[in-house]
């Protein structure tokens, strides 16, 4: 599954990212390569809470 990921950079440091297509869906990190992982672990929350509600 392919999902839009829009990241944005903190003006303090570090980035957060939000996932359009879940609302709701948002992490961030220190670094992209953290914010990714965390995007990754957001998604699938995200995704699962959907489902187990559903």
């Amino acid at each position: 599954m392919k999902l839009k990921v829009v990241i944005h950079e903190e003006e303090t440091g570090g980035y957060w990212a939000e996932v359009p297509a879940i609302p709701g869906c948002a992490t961030q990190g220190e670094t992209l390569e953290e914010l990714l992982r965390n995007v990754h672990e957001a998604v699938q929350g995200c995704l699962s809470v959907e489902v187990a509600a559903a």
